[in-house]
């Protein structure tokens, strides 16, 4: 999975650190709702069953593949 410096920084957080690759990687494979950014970037969207159905958001760079940003969405609407 490739990511950028900020990504690895934010997941030292005490609340990111929690988040394993396998979540990000479904929500890259099985997100329930996409959306571009307006600086190009791409959110995306999925539900973890194993943090209580929990949405996880991802932010991925203009390039579709390099994870930005990962955290749970308590904003979330389907």
């Amino acid at each position: 999975m490739k990511t950028t410096q900020y990504f690895q920084y934010t997941r030292l957080r005490p609340d990111r650190a929690q988040i394993k690759d396998e979540w990000i990687e479904f929500v890259l494979k099985n997100p329930l709702r996409e959306e571009r950014q307006g600086d190009g970037r791409i959110r995306k969207w999925a539900r973890i069953v194993a943090m209580e159905d929990r949405a996880l958001r991802i932010i991925l760079l203009e390039d579709g593949e390099t994870v930005h940003n990962a955290f749970f969405d308590r904003n979330f609407k389907e």
